[in-house]
């Protein structure tokens, strides 16, 4: 095991994880409801497409980090997290310029006109509640993980590792099926950016 890096202070950390967690669950909510009018001179889906990169470098991250701490390749494993969390802080500043840039965009809104009729949703048939039932487990999943991935990096930093390996094993599973599920709702709705 690694030796800690940080002196353990369960209340600053607890006080810091908590309002920075609400801060960007805030940030997220808030900022989605408002769209700028900037022309950028570019397409500003852009944004959407690295957001996708980086939750698929993410998910490679935490499948490599899991494969390294197996093999008690511990400084390895931090990197690679540390890492994981750098794209995660990458990735939430780039969601949030594509959805203030960009707006929302509706799944088999074939003429991006806002409106999702009964023809287009005829044309989308069963993707469309696929798409329903991944966004609805990513959205809530995505809202909840960052302080469970935030006491999970400090207990490691603090090098508690009984308590890291236990929140990591609830940890763990859910940043990954967010990280895959983003790239999953990425790929079934740019059809229609």
């Amino acid at each position: 095991m690694l030796p800690p890096v940080l002196a353990k202070n369960d209340k600053q950390a607890n006080w810091l994880i908590l309002v920075f967690s609400f801060v960007v669950f805030a940030a997220v909510v808030l900022l989605s409801r408002i769209k700028l009018e900037v022309d950028l001179g570019f397409d500003v889906h852009v944004f959407a497409k690295l957001n996708a990169i980086i939750n698929s470098l993410v998910s490679l991250l935490l499948l490599a980090g899991l494969v390294v701490v197996r093999q008690r390749k511990y400084l390895l494993h931090k990197r690679i997290m540390v890492s994981a969390l750098v794209l995660s802080v990458i990735f939430l500043v780039s969601y949030i310029c594509h959805h203030l840039l960009a707006g929302d965009t509706r799944f088999g809104d074939i003429d991006q006109n806002g409106v999702v009729t009964e023809a287009e949703k005829a044309l989308t048939g069963g993707k469309r509640t696929f798409y329903y039932i991944i966004l609805g487990t990513h959205i809530p999943l995505a809202g909840i993980i960052l302080p469970f991935i935030l006491y999970t990096a400090y207990r490691a930093l603090t090098g508690e590792w009984t308590k890291h390996v236990k929140l990591a094993r609830i940890t763990w599973p859910v940043w990954l099926y967010v990280s895959v599920t983003g790239v999953l709702v990425y790929l079934m709705i740019s059809p229609y950016y």
